[in-house]
């Protein structure tokens, strides 16, 4: 399968889900900006894949992520996607375009949504619907030291 086949229309995401389920694959729902992956990011997608049988990965629109960072993003939302839709362990990448994913995880529905340690269970989006709806909701240990932001202020402080 070529990356690209991997990044799914929302409106053409639910035989994909359905698929998935009767093959008794638990589906895994993440989401982020993931404007420079890094090793945080690996990290974080690979774990949270090995909670389940098929990670999606919601991925915030150009539109989006602008709204929520200013000056961001640094690549475009295809770009971000093919990368992501490259890793192995990524199932499917789906775009989505509000502030955040909440609209997206009722439509997946995931047995499991999960983000990083840096959450509170009570501060991840769409948790009540995922455990109201008999899912789990779940956070798995980052590695320190990782994050876009930082790597953008290291690049900003390098001489010219």
């Amino acid at each position: 399968m070529w990356s690209k086949d991997k990044i799914i229309d929302r409106n053409k995401v639910a035989p994909l889900l359905e698929q998935w389920r009767t093959e008794g694959r638990p589906v895994v729902f993440t989401n982020g900006c993931f404007d420079l992956l890094h090793l945080g990011h690996v990290d974080y997608l690979e774990k949270a894949r090995h909670l389940g049988g098929a990670l999606v990965v919601g991925l915030n629109t150009d539109a989006s992520v602008s709204c929520l960072k200013p000056g961001r993003p640094l690549q475009d939302e295809m770009s971000r996607a093919r990368i992501l839709a490259s890793l192995l362990f990524v199932d499917a990448v789906v775009l989505f375009d509000e502030p955040t994913p909440l609209a997206l995880i009722e439509l997946i529905k995931p047995d499991i949504l999960v983000k990083g340690d840096d959450y509170a269970i009570s501060g991840i989006v769409g948790h009540e619907f995922v455990l109201n709806s008999g899912g789990q909701v779940l956070t798995v240990p980052l590695v320190a030291g990782y994050s876009t932001t930082r790597i953008v202020e290291r690049i900003r402080q390098l001489p010219s």
